[in-house]
């Protein structure tokens, strides 16, 4: 006898591709491979090292969903995990920024309230595949930290909501105490 459907302890949370956070950390994932193709040189340890954190943000959370049917700790470790390959790679981006003299924009560039919206906005791949070809690397590089910023911000107000639910709800093993006495009868 299942459980799954009648108030048991098995966790469900939906498709992680539905995730803004998770849909932003793919998009991060296909500008960094074509960004490590098209500007850095091959053999670069860089280039390994941006498309695996890149990789990384995104796998890690569809990992960490799968695992949290069972174990919060293991979903909520690796959704960090997730955040803390998004840092590495807004290093990377900030890094190339500095070492290639071109600014990194912040609220005051005449572009960056346009920059942010549209990122804010636009959730798939397709939405910005067409401008890999025709961005400056300036252009490139600061909407790749704007999207960063973007995931992680999902991702932090995401394991924020996990805790509440936690302290609300219990964990695993609460569930599946209580499934059992509902099965028992008492």
């Amino acid at each position: 006898m299942s459980f799954l459907n009648q108030g048991g302890f098995l966790q469900t949370g939906g498709d992680y591709r539905d995730l803004i956070f998770y849909k932003k950390t793919k998009i991060l994932y296909d500008m960094t491979f074509f960004f490590k193709e098209r500007y850095l040189q091959k053999g670069d340890h860089t280039q390994d090292q941006m498309e695996q954190a890149a990789r990384s943000g995104k796998q890690n959370i569809a990992e960490g969903h799968s695992d949290g049917m069972t174990s919060l700790e293991m979903e909520l470790k690796l959704v960090n995990v997730a955040r803390g390959s998004l840092i590495e790679l807004r290093e990377d981006y900030e890094d190339y920024l500095r070492v290639h003299g071109l600014p990194q924009w912040d609220k005051s560039h005449p572009r960056y309230e346009r920059m942010r919206r549209f990122c804010y906005e636009h959730h798939e791949p397709k939405d910005y595949q067409p401008y890999f070809e025709k961005w400056t690397t300036e252009e490139f590089c600061n909407v790749a930290l704007t999207l960063i910023h973007q995931a992680d911000r999902g991702m932090w107000k995401w394991l924020q909501m996990k805790e509440a639910q936690f302290l609300a709800e219990g964990g695993i093993r609460e569930k599946m105490s209580a499934a059992r006495r509902r099965a028992r009868g008492y």
